[in-house]
């Protein structure tokens, strides 16, 4: 069994367009597939220049329920994103690898991220779960060591007007990247956090 690491992170249901569209902007500016027609829960239409399950045809959530997105993003290049993508790390599946390095941003590509959205998360049914899945082993690894990108995955959290950031790396405890505007390093559990209900509680919006 591999590594399967993830980011989650949490947004007022209604932000989930808007995190999309934030998510959208992080994508390879060449070599796009086609635009996938998502329609998400209200009827609310977007377009986003991903897959679902490695098709472009378009996706219905207007009652809810998930939606799986295969993602590719841009990451700024520190030592761990540099690591994967020289030593030839690739997410499996139809398209293309990581690419031949930086964009003209200092921005490279690592290949497939699986993306499921929940629009309404276990935690608080106010808030959906964007869960954003390293593809192979060595991508989970570098998603637990590179600053650059917990900083893409916390800034989403930010442009989404979202509440918090977790890291799951399939131990006993969420990392807390991210909490309601402000970077930390804290654990789930942990003592200032026993259970993620507790850090749930802390989420504005809070009233239904």
């Amino acid at each position: 069994m591999g590594l399967d690491y993830s980011y989650e992170i949490f947004v007022p249901a209604r932000n989930v367009a808007r995190t999309l569209a934030a998510l959208a902007e992080l994508a390879p500016r060449t070599g796009r597939v086609p635009p996938l027609e998502v329609t998400l829960p209200g009827g609310v239409p977007l377009v986003v220049p991903f897959t679902s399950n490695f098709a472009s045809e378009p996706v219905d959530c207007s009652a809810g329920g998930t939606l799986d997105l295969d993602t590719t993003i841009m990451f700024g290049v520190d030592d761990a994103v540099r690591a994967y993508v020289e030593g030839g790390g690739r997410a499996p599946g139809p398209g293309p690898g990581p690419g031949p390095g930086p964009d003209g941003l200092g921005r490279a590509g690592i290949g497939y991220i699986y993306l499921t959205v929940r629009f309404a998360s276990a935690p608080h049914p106010r808030y959906a779960a964007l869960e954003f899945t390293a593809a192979t082993s060595r991508m989970s690894v570098m998603f637990e060591r590179s600053a650059s990108v917990r900083t893409v995955f916390t800034g989403l959290a930010a442009a989404g007007g979202g509440a918090c950031c977790v890291l799951d790396t399939e131990s006993d405890a969420l990392q807390v990247c991210w909490l309601n505007g402000r970077t930390l390093r804290e654990t789930v559990p942990g003592p200032r956090f026993p259970s993620l209900d507790d850090l749930a509680a802390t989420w504005p919006d809070q009233d239904p």
